[in-house]
């Protein structure tokens, strides 16, 4: 049985993992942590019911909160500072993680591979766990490569409460494009477009171009734009609900549960992509 620790069950995504977490028979919620509804009960905050009447614990006490749920899992989607601070705790303990927050540094990493090599506390990290992104991800590596001298844009749109801009899918799929080019992403990425004397350069591997967008309710699309002479080609993903991103998640916490290799794992090797 995965004895698992969520934090911020209160947010969108916590709400979600948590419900389904419950649900499933092969999961026991042993704690949760957040910063606001501390002391209500876990199940009345996701409307399901909890067996064990889990309440939500202030999470500036997580050390005792291990120390007293004993959890072998942990999953995050939470913000970037709370991150970065709370799952080197837990892989300083041992515990197995699954991060789905974005906007994460690269010190951040550093430091937790190490204590993952350390602890053998393997985790799963993806800035997007929905099973179509990542078919997304697979197929663009194989379009670029024989599109390699076309223009190669992406274009994100998420809802007007995402902090993050561009979104760590839309990082993530011009990662992708510039290592199956053989170019450094951070020296060919132009965020946007603004009036100017600043000079296009033009095809993919001089730069790709990556737009965000911001409003409303929208809950996660992702285009990839390939434009050549007189013909173009556009992948697109849409999230028609979060639902998507939970039954990911919910995938990576069974795998990371019998993980073998001390490192962190993508959603493609999840998904056995």
């Amino acid at each position: 049985m995965i004895k698992l620790l969520i934090f911020g069950p209160t947010g969108s995504m916590g709400k979600l993992i948590t419900k389904l977490a419950l649900e499933d028979k092969e999961i026991d919620v042993v704690a949760a942590c957040d910063v606001t509804n501390i002391g209500e009960e876990l199940a009345y905050i996701a409307g399901v019911k909890d067996p064990n009447n889990i309440k939500i614990s202030d999470v500036k006490y997580l050390t005792e909160v291990i120390s007293q749920a004993k959890p072998n899992v942990a999953i995050d989607f939470t913000i970037a500072p709370a991150t970065e601070k709370n799952c080197l705790i837990c892989a300083e303990n041992g515990i197995r993680c699954v991060i789905g927050t974005t906007a994460l540094s690269q010190e951040f990493f550093d430091k937790f591979e190490e204590l993952i090599k350390k602890n053998h506390s393997p985790a799963v990290f993806s800035p997007n766990m929905a099973t179509g992104v990542n078919v997304l991800f697979k197929v663009a590596s194989i379009l670029t490569s024989y599109l390699a001298d076309w223009d190669i844009e992406v274009i994100e749109a998420h809802h007007h409460r995402k902090i993050d801009a561009p979104s760590g899918t839309a990082l993530k799929i011009g990662q992708i494009i510039s290592e199956t080019l053989g170019s450094d992403f951070e020296t060919i990425a132009k965020f946007g477009r603004q009036r100017g004397p600043n000079k296009r350069r033009v095809g993919a591997k001089e730069e790709i171009g990556i737009h965000s967008i911001r409003g409303g309710d929208i809950v996660g699309d992702h285009i990839i734009l390939y434009a050549g002479p007189g013909e173009r080609i556009e992948l697109k993903h849409q999230a028609h609900s979060r639902e998507c991103f939970t039954n990911g998640s919910i995938k990576a916490i069974k795998f990371i549960a019998d993980a073998k290799e001390d490192k962190i794992y993508s959603t493609d090797e999840v998904l056995g992509l």
